[in-house]
């Protein structure tokens, strides 16, 4: 699975789990919505690590508690 959609996935899992919606969670991480938005789509292909940190922070967890999940065990290489 390449990393943009592992993102995706783990981004829209956390919105399930604590009932949030794309607005509210951009609103909590102090990022635009079209900011999320765009994690969503995979775009950008490599998401910045500083984005992810963010998000992380608003939702008060690490990263090592974002990235510790099975959906980061396989990640392709996108400069492959």
């Amino acid at each position: 699975m390449k990393l943009s959609k592992a993102v995706s996935q783990k981004i829209l899992k956390i919105c399930d789990e604590k009932n949030l919606s794309i607005n509210k969670l951009a609103t909590i991480c102090c990022v635009t919505q079209s900011t999320i938005q765009g994690l969503i789509q995979e775009k950008p292909e490599s998401p910045k690590l500083a984005t992810i940190t963010k998000i992380c922070e608003g939702l008060g967890i690490t990263l090592e508690e974002f990235f510790a999940d099975p959906l980061f065990d396989d990640i392709e290489r996108n400069d492959k």
